[in-house]
Parts: structure tokens; C-alpha cells; sequence
């Protein structure tokens, strides 16, 4: 494992640095998230490398059984940095959980503001109308027709 560890470029060490428990209960879910990508980033890499140079040798190989033992470097670092974002992924479940909770736990709590019933309005004896009416088309339309109704009626009273 030191002997991997000393081939790893410095900022492929940081990534693998920042896997100490102290470090990764210390961090928070955007730090984490970001440790994650570069995590990633790595473990993609190496799994890609390692598939090209695997496909490439089995000719020269002569199989793929042959060619598993020279590709060992590559697929180490594969597997190194898979553990990484293994152990980075738990520890983002973990406080993404914590986040979600506490966002359910303030939703609650303000629902429960909200939900308390309003103290009881003394009843109404007469009922009240809005002095302004709407003015929609269809019901400009209905009140002239209703006033031109009422019209047409009061004028033939007032013509017997």
C-alpha cells in the first residue's frame, strides 16, 4: 500500500488524505460533495486507464490472463481510489441524512405554527356586501340585459 501511495501524484495523495475520520466528520456537505467529484474524477481515470491498457496488451499477451500482470499498477490505483469514494459516499449519506432531517424537522415546526386555529371571531349578526362589484364582461352583460328586462316591464305597465 506505501509503495502505491508513493506513486500517486500530489493532488491524487490529497484526495486520499482527506479520507482520515477526523478529517471527514469535520466536513460539510458541500466539502464533502466536493471531495466526492474529485474522488471520482480519480477513480474514473485509473478504471479507464486501466481498461485501455488492458485491451491494448491482450494482443501482445496473448491472452487476457497474460495481460492481467502487467496492468497490477493501474488497477491498484482503481481499486485505491474506489475505496476512497466508497468511504466518501458513506460519510455524504450521513450528513445529507442529517440535513434532510433537520429540513423536515423545521418544516414541521412551521407547520405546526401555521396549523394552530385562529381564536374565534365573534359572529356576524348582519351580513356584509362588497360595495364594489366585479367588473367581468359576462357580468356587465347580465346586469344590461337584466336592467333592459326590467325596463321593457316597466314600460308596458306604464302603458295600460
Amino acid at each position: 500500500m506505501d509503495a502505491l501511495l508513493g506513486t500517486l501524484a500530489e493532488n491524487e495523495l490529497a484526495v486520499v488524505r482527506e479520507l482520515r475520520p477526523d478529517r471527514l466528520t469535520s466536513m460539510d456537505e458541500d466539502e464533502l460533495i466536493d471531495l466526492h467529484a474529485r474522488a471520482r474524477r480519480q477513480r474514473d481515470k485509473y478504471v479507464k486507464q486501466y481498461r485501455r491498457q488492458a485491451a491494448k496488451s491482450i494482443k501482445d499477451a496473448g491472452g487476457r490472463g497474460k495481460a492481467h500482470a502487467r496492468n497490477a499498477r493501474a488497477r491498484a490505483k482503481a481499486e485505491l481510489f474506489e475505496n476512497v469514494l466508497a468511504g466518501v459516499s458513506r460519510q455524504l449519506a450521513v450528513v445529507a441524512q442529517a440535513s434532510a432531517d433537520a429540513l423536515h424537522a423545521e418544516r414541521v415546526a412551521e407547520e405546526q405554527a401555521l396549523a394552530a386555529p385562529p381564536p374565534p371571531q365573534p359572529p356576524r349578526l348582519v351580513p356584509q356586501r362588497s360595495t364594489t362589484r366585479p367588473k367581468s364582461p359576462d357580468l356587465k352583460k347580465r346586469r344590461a340585459s337584466t336592467r333592459a328586462t326590467n325596463a321593457r316591464r316597466q314600460a308596458r305597465r306604464d302603458s295600460a
